[in-house]
């Protein structure tokens, strides 16, 4: 599934310039992707959209004032609120691991998450069936996330979602 994610945010860079899932199907077919991995790729790609649905992008807008997927009002998921501390579950943990909530973590503090993108990407993280998830994996989806967003990071950030740590020098 994950290799169909990384040709759909290839060659759409935008997600508004996806084409309709059927024509994606058959692009995809075409390329040589397995039905299988093409069902899961599209219906992931259709519940990444229904928790977008709603999420503030633009600045000034409280977060915590908007629900996040497609859950009616009285059983709505708030946005956080931005002094509130995650707790991971332990199906969480287990399923994430020690390098993928310590990369999330990291993306958190620097400013380039915020509390509701990050609950969506945990959301789409325990939706695969990785567990312990990679952290390649999770820098997918992290990526999706901002495609389907339409939020473009910035390019330290996107370095770091692309490149790997091989070869890498600390200072």
């Amino acid at each position: 599934m994950f290799e169909v994610l990384v040709f759909v945010y290839e060659n759409y860079w935008r997600g508004d310039a996806c084409p309709e899932p059927e024509q994606l199907s058959r692009k995809l077919s075409a390329h040589g992707f397995e039905a299988d991995e093409i069902r899961a790729a599209l219906q992931w790609l259709d519940d990444l959209s229904a928790a977008m649905q709603g999420l503030p992008l633009e600045r000034g807008i409280d977060a915590s004032e908007v629900t996040i997927g497609r859950r009616a009002s009285a059983d709505s998921v708030r946005a956080p609120s931005p002094d509130a501390m995650r707790i991971y579950s332990a199906a969480e943990q287990d399923h994430l691991g020690a390098e993928c909530l310590g990369f999330i973590h990291f993306l958190e503090a620097a400013g380039v998450l915020s509390g509701a993108l990050r609950e969506i990407v945990i959301e789409r993280a325990m939706a695969t069936s990785e567990q312990p998830m990679a952290l390649d994996e999770l820098k997918i989806i992290l990526l999706m996330v901002h495609w389907s967003s339409g939020i473009e990071p910035d390019a330290l950030v996107l370095d770091e979602l692309c490149d790997g740590r091989e070869g890498r020098i600390a200072h």
